[in-house]
């Protein structure tokens, strides 16, 4: 991803949030004899054992051994990608295995991609808190999935949707997002971890928010789940019609979205929510642990440099028809 000074828009402070992100915790590494021929490398770096961002009770990212980084130029250039290891806080939960990128650039044609199919590529680049915070939410309310159909939006890697399909018994569970690039990788995600959804059915889509000709999932899912995807203005249109769209006019049904209001993203698109005739409920504090974490940002007992409530923070919105 390209450098940029910081300004006070709220794009450049996305990408600022990013970047600290990205440098703040390297992610932990599985070690080259554990992984096949075929295989993505581990990232060469000394891992500290933790929690990963917001909350910390979610998913523990398991450092295998530690390697000292080694020097980086041509002949010892850095892994691009980093297959990550996320252990769930339930006896007898599976172990899930997520591969991501770990550079902090993008390519010219991640852009070139991002143009051809309007969208943006920030799926690409890192697990965005919000998303860690959304399964965290499904994992703490999996009963509210059991037996249902789920489609997550703007997934990324998909962590949230491969918690939900590992641990609540839904029936289905469809993750998806705009980007040709991250549906690849959503879909080793999946493959990599087929063993641990028993018997839910666990699929990848490319959905774009204004595609027409989507008619064989038309009002089928129990719950639309998606994180910190209302950011940008300009999908605000496309993302209410999707929900509509979705979500089962038949029998209860929601949209569970998590997002912080960066500035007046998140209540432009509640106004275009209410213009598309649908409802929707607004918490603050919606879950205990998540609550105990922001507080701690917030007050600089814990490493987040530069937290901000407005453009970190995850605001849990439901939405119905």
């Amino acid at each position: 991803m390209e450098t940029r000074r910081t300004t006070g828009k709220a794009s450049s402070l996305r990408w600022q949030i990013l970047r600290q992100a990205l440098l703040r915790r390297p992610p932990p590494h599985i070690p080259e004899e554990d992984q096949s021929e075929t295989s993505i490398k581990s990232i060469s770096r000394k891992t500290t054992r933790g929690f990963n961002l917001i909350p910390c009770q979610l998913v523990e990212q398991n450092d295998a051994v530690a390697v000292e980084e080694t020097n980086v130029s041509d002949d010892h250039p850095r892994p691009r990608e980093a297959r990550l290891c996320y252990t769930l806080p339930i006896e007898g939960a599976p172990t899930l295995f997520l591969t991501q990128r770990v550079e902090e650039r993008a390519d010219l044609s991640d852009f070139e991609i991002c143009n051809r199919y309007n969208v943006d590529n920030t799926g690409l680049v890192c697990h965005w808190p919000s998303e860690e915070v959304l399964a965290y939410f499904c994992l703490s309310h999996a009963d509210m999935f059991r037996s249902k159909r789920v489609i997550e939006l703007g997934s990324g890697y998909g962590l949230a949707g491969l918690v939900t399909a590992a641990i609540t018994g839904a029936v289905e569970v469809v993750i998806s997002d705009g980007n040709p690039q991250v549906v690849d990788y959503i879909q080793r995600n999946i493959d990599a971890n087929s063993g641990a959804f028993g018997a839910t059915r666990v699929s990848s889509k490319t959905l774009h928010w204004d595609q027409e000709e989507i008619s064989n999932i038309s009002n089928a899912f129990d719950f639309i789940i998606a994180s910190d995807c209302t950011f940008f203005k300009e999908f605000h249109n496309g993302l209410a019609r999707i929900i509509r769209f979705l979500l089962k006019k038949e029998g209860p049904s929601e949209a569970i979205f998590l997002s912080p209001k960066r500035g007046n993203s998140l209540d432009k698109f509640l106004e275009t929510i209410k213009q598309n005739a649908l409802s929707f409920s607004v918490t603050e504090n919606y879950n205990a642990e998540v609550w105990k974490h922001h507080q701690a940002f917030m007050h600089g007992k814990d490493s987040w440099p530069s937290y901000e409530k407005d453009h970190c923070y995850p605001l849990l919105v439901r939405i119905t028809i």
